[in-house]
């Protein structure tokens, strides 16, 4: 155990303990649980029912942290709710989605008045008979509305509260802190700066414009009317990253995780490096139980996705009111805001729905390869003593492709397996499904992406109608994929040969020879740079469709952070980003030619996700003894 974490765990070891006198508490109690632990379930689900805590202690019977005493940390918001809520809520949706995600996305809109403190279980109740009789004291000189002045710079966008109504809420802050600090017996530091609702933080500076027009087309005069929220996070995760499952996974090793869909799982970003790709090892916060689990079924989720709501005091103004039933139907008891539908019928000022059909690029990476399923050595279990090829896996293509080198070349530019071909049709199918119209294909000169191309072509009804264009520049970064040695392509008079649908006439724009081995990093991003610059220059601005491209990995980022002027990230994270890029994973960028720039969207379909499937022995395993 960590010095610090044992520190901590004396600290809170060694203090007095206060009995509760809870009902909750005592019906736990008669059920035979120990105190300590009883109150950690109380805390983990905000007190609310019996029901609540005795199905968290059901969850956690295996958790191996059960009976730490590690408190929770507490902080106090000041959160609107009504229309306001909804106006700002549709602007977190729309930034997020012209100009990706930023910090403010992480956390519900929100004013903090005291920051994030530690408090021992049992004197959690305590906090809250201290928010509603500083509540109460303040009730009659709250404000009815609060005046919001809009602030802007290059990493910061928000609302800043004017000084009359700030002195207020500071007051609040004030005697809130005190007076919790006084009888729970904790250090609860109250916010005196300048008060503020965040509406984007930490964004890149191209994107302040954008967000600035947007903000505006938020009314901070809306109706709203105020709740101070008490709101608790583990603290033993706090700067870990937290994603949600989107499928049950049952485990097939002891070391695995069981996850059902919604689970949200706490994963700690600095020790996944010895992890097997496309795994991640992570905490259920379901559980508490920790282990391995595949990527590829969960998504990122927020920071405040796994918070607990605890109590609320409501500030009931003579022109400001609402009853309960509004007030819970826009903020959920686990502190992320409710997204509340809206009307179909009506027009939003922030929507961008109808909009007419811009030119707009799709990056793909390629289908499963071969020698991601059978290694690097698959060729050599397919050769036959006298070298000729057989098919030993139904996952293995049931021909090679000729070429005029030597068949190992394939050992280095190895084709799509089986499953990566109908994964690629697959794609191709969903596009036509939502009519996505596909007017030019690039592709990678890897053997992989060519066919990948090929099926998604197949799979849109174009393989007649639209020829593939085999642009070298596009080959993975060299100091991955070639080390030693450029692999020897397939001409693309071999690929004609071989019935793919490859454009014999175009000229790509970067020669064998600029393909160096074990390129730099910068001299990597410079290539995918120029050759994305002269593919969209190839492609007519007037023409509205979409250039596709089959690429790898890599291509996702470095082929679209140019396309969108956003600034590169260091080789380290990089190669952790892409790690995390499965089989047909893609971006899909949109331009917005009347402000001569590009952004990143929603791609036109859903993600494919599969589980693996291991070879199958019958005399090993049923006739096993």
């Amino acid at each position: 155990m960590a010095l610090a974490e044992t520190q901590l765990y004396a600290k809170v070891a060694n203090k007095h303990r206060s009995k509760s006198t809870s009902a909750l508490l005592e019906s736990l109690l008669d059920k035979g649980f120990p105190a300590h632990i009883a109150q950690k379930a109380l805390v983990a689900t905000g007190q609310k029912t019996i029901e609540d805590a005795a199905k968290w202690l059901h969850s956690h019977c295996n958790d191996p942290s059960l009976d730490d005493p590690i408190p929770q940390e507490y902080a106090l918001y000041l959160c609107p709710t009504g229309p306001l809520l909804h106006r700002l809520q549709e602007f977190w949706k729309e930034s997020k989605r012209q100009c990706g995600k930023n910090r403010a996305h992480e956390v519900f809109p929100h004013v903090t008045l005291c920051d994030f403190f530690t408090c021992e279980d049992q004197k959690v109740e305590l906090l809250y008979d201290t928010l509603k009789r500083v509540g109460d004291s303040f009730s009659q000189c709250f404000p009815p509305s609060i005046s919001l002045a809009l602030h802007a710079s290059p990493s910061y966008l928000g609302f800043f509260i004017d000084d009359i109504h700030a002195n207020v809420l500071k007051d609040f802050a004030l005697a809130f802190s005190s007076e919790a600090s006084a009888l729970a017996d904790c250090h609860v530091k109250p916010c005196l700066k300048q008060f503020h609702l965040t509406l984007a933080h930490k964004f890149y500076p191209h994107h302040q414009k954008t967000l600035e027009q947007l903000a505006k087309c938020i009314n901070p005069g809306e109706p709203c009317q105020w709740v101070a929220a008490l709101y608790s996070r583990d603290m033993r995760f706090v700067h870990y990253q937290r994603l949600r499952a989107l499928f049950q996974y049952k485990p097939q090793n002891i070391d695995e995780l069981m996850i059902n869909a919604g689970d949200f799982i706490y994963v700690d970003p600095t020790r996944q490096s010895d992890v097997s790709e496309g795994w991640v090892v992570g905490t259920s916060h379901r559980t508490g139980c920790r282990g391995f689990l595949p990527e590829n079924y969960t998504e990122k989720a927020h920071e405040s996705d796994t918070w607990v709501k605890h109590r609320e005091y409501v500030f009931v103004t003579a022109s400001r009111s609402s009853t309960q039933a509004e007030r819970e139907s826009n903020v959920k008891l686990n502190g992320e805001p409710h997204n509340p539908s809206t009307s179909r019928s009506g027009t939003s000022v922030l929507s961008t729905q109808n909009a007419p059909l811009r030119r707009a690029v799709l990056v793909m990476r390629h289908g499963e390869r071969v020698d991601q399923v059978f290694g690097k050595s698959w060729l050599q279990q397919c050769l036959t003593a006298d070298g000729k090829y057989y098919r030993a896996d139904l996952n293995l293509p049931s021909a090679l492709p000729k070429r005029k080198d030597s068949m190992k070349q394939f050992e280095y530019d190895p084709p799509l397996s089986c499953c990566g071909i109908f994964q690629s049709r697959l794609i191709g199918e969903a596009l036509l499904d939502q009519e996505v119209m596909v007017s030019y294909v690039y592709s990678s000169p890897a053997l992989r992406c060519v066919q990948t191309a090929q099926h998604v072509l197949q799979g849109l009804k174009l393989n007649q109608k639209v020829k593939i264009r085999v642009e070298l520049g596009l080959f993975e970064w060299t100091k991955w994929e070639a080390s030693k040695a450029i692999p020897n392509f397939m001409t693309v008079a071999e690929l004609a040969e071989a019935a793919y649908n490859v454009d014999t006439s175009y000229r790509g724009n970067f020669p064998l020879s600029s393909l160096v081995p074990s390129e730099s990093y910068e001299d990597y991003l410079s290539r995918s740079s120029a050759v994305m610059k002269q593919i969209i220059t190839a492609c007519p601005s007037k023409g509205k469709g979409v250039i596709l491209i089959v690429g790898h990995g890599s291509s996702l980022a470095s082929f679209t952070w140019p396309l969108m002027g956003l600034p590169s990230r260091d080789s380290s994270d990089f190669a952790q980003m892409v790690r995390k890029i499965p089989s047909l994973g893609m971006c899909f960028c949109e331009e917005l030619k009347e402000q001569n720039k590009w952004q990143m969207v929603n791609p036109p379909v859903k993600t494919l996700t599969h589980g693996a499937n291991a070879a199958f022995n019958w005399r090993n395993t049923v006739m096993e003894d």
